[in-house]
């Protein structure tokens, strides 16, 4: 590895694995009467304050893992967890609140109601790209529905999840929440367990084993995946504004997000502009060349070795097959620098038009028809967001009506990830519930329905079935069925 990390990857034995597990479900027995909104408040609190004392720790993590700049931490890392905080406690009380459910005819004279209730005990498996948020994210909705859990965060941020590991040990009991450590081999343990809800969130592909894990246990599951993102850009788009909201979008964390954009379709009228915008973008953001794009601070790395040679292999497969480079295209093995890349004339036989890209690599692609644009969406795997650029409301409104994703961006990217009222989540290949909110709220909670007697009548169509009883079972049928 060239970026040498100061803390090493850590692995936990079975035993550990087993006896973290046994404990908090010994102890989630016994906190299910007592775990009211004040407990769980109080336990969210010890949590935010935790992230607060290790702001420079987190920021000196990421930056030691994959030279993640402080601003890009402190935005897509900190910030969302605390929001996530303060919004759940505003929100606690209202959610938590038994929610009365209107009689119908046919059970006339009871009183029913659907009571929020914590699982149990959850597992938590969080990616390496945004390692404190998509950690500690999840778990505030976990704890606010009652539940406790165990983090299990990636080997391949190492000084991350150590920071993770300081974090959770100040804030709470290992009953409660604990942090196990390791590699595929301690997930493929995690998953053996029988957990009462598992979120993950990673690549569909690993996503599938989860979920065949989870199905072993009949295990409830949440799966934040990915996959290729589309953005639209229309006759009628702002071409300023549309580049600088998809540099922002893509190249941010150095093209490693879920929800960024993958890959543009741009109108052929707007097209060179929209290419020389970028471009003009990319210089302002980052430098003009690839030596400024090295030196300056604002620019993330790709996180290990492997994936650079992932990423690189993925250009040079573009440029052999016909692809035109427009920009960037340099790489650096020794400091896993990848230069911001804008790649046209491409082909289906291509890697990036198969792959998740996740790296900085933008294909571009011209079209006129927009009717084959959304033919080519809809023949893929259903995306976990798509971007849409133009001043036409309808231009966008019969896009998203003809498409299915996660989620739709307008004249923006990557941003509804941190509005605390919307789901967070995909669509079959890109995940399965939600996040965020009253949305990771109720993904960690069973709503159990409850049903009280007061004045029914439902024991008149009880056995034996006589004359009287046959009649009255066949008024009911028929007028109230």
């Amino acid at each position: 590895m060239n970026q040498v990390a100061s803390f090493p990857a850590k692995t936990a034995g079975a035993d550990d694995i087993r006896a973290a597990f046994d404990t908090q479900v010994r102890a989630q027995l016994a906190r299910r009467a007592n775990f009211d909104r004040k407990a769980r408040i109080a336990q969210l609190d010890r949590l935010a304050e935790a992230v607060k004392r290790n702001e420079d720790k987190i920021i000196a993590a990421c930056a030691a893992d994959f030279r993640k700049p402080a601003e890009e931490v402190k935005l897509t890392e900190i910030f969302p967890v605390l929001q996530e905080i303060r919004h759940t406690k505003h929100h606690l009380k209202s959610w938590m609140r038994p929610k009365r459910a209107r009689a119908t005819l046919g059970v006339f004279g009871t009183k029913a109601r659907v009571r929020p209730e914590a699982k149990g005990v959850c597992l938590i498996i969080a990616p390496w790209n945004y390692p404190v948020n998509l950690s500690l994210g999840p778990l505030v909705s976990a704890i606010a529905a009652g539940n406790s859990a165990i983090i299990k965060p990636s080997e391949m941020t190492p000084n991350a999840a150590q920071v993770i590991t300081d974090i959770v040990e100040e804030a709470f009991t290992p009953d409660l929440v604990k942090v196990i450590e390791g590699d595929a081999a301690v997930s493929q343990e995690l998953l053996s367990l029988p957990f009462d809800h598992i979120f993950f969130t990673g690549s569909p592909t690993i996503g599938k084993v989860v979920m065949e894990a989870a199905a072993k246990n009949l295990t409830s599951v949440t799966l934040e995946l990915g996959g290729k993102s589309p953005t639209i850009v229309g006759p009628n788009a702002d071409i300023k504004k549309s580049a600088r909201n998809i540099v922002w979008g893509k190249f941010s964390n150095n093209g490693q997000t879920c929800i960024a954009p993958d890959h543009v379709y741009v109108h052929r009228d707007v097209s060179a502009a929209f290419k020389t915008a970028l471009q003009a973008e990319i210089g302002r953001v980052y430098g003009k060349t690839p030596e400024a794009q090295k030196a300056t601070p604002d620019y993330c790395r790709i996180v290990n070795d492997r994936h650079f040679d992932r990423v690189r292999n993925l250009i040079e497969d573009a440029r052999a097959k016909g692809a035109s480079i427009l920009q960037g295209g340099q790489t650096d093995a020794g400091q896993n620098f990848v230069a911001p890349t804008l790649i046209s004339e491409v082909s289906d036989d291509m890697e990036i038009t198969q792959e998740e890209l996740f790296g900085p690599i933008l294909p571009i692609i011209e079209y006129v028809d927009l009717d084959k644009v959304i033919d080519k969406i809809n023949a893929n795997p259903k995306p976990l967001a798509l971007y849409i650029f133009d001043k036409s409301k309808e231009f966008a409104d019969q896009i998203i009506t003809r498409t299915s994703s996660g989620a739709v961006g307008v004249n923006l990217t990557v941003v509804h990830f941190l509005h605390p009222n919307l789901p967070f989540g995909g669509v079959n290949n890109s995940g399965i519930g939600a996040a965020h909110g009253e949305y990771g709220f109720k993904a960690f909670s069973h709503e159990k329905a409850v049903l009280e007697e007061k004045h029914s009548i439902t024991h008149m169509l009880f056995p034996p079935y006589t004359g009287f009883v046959r009649r009255l079972i066949n008024i009911v049928v028929r007028v109230l069925g």
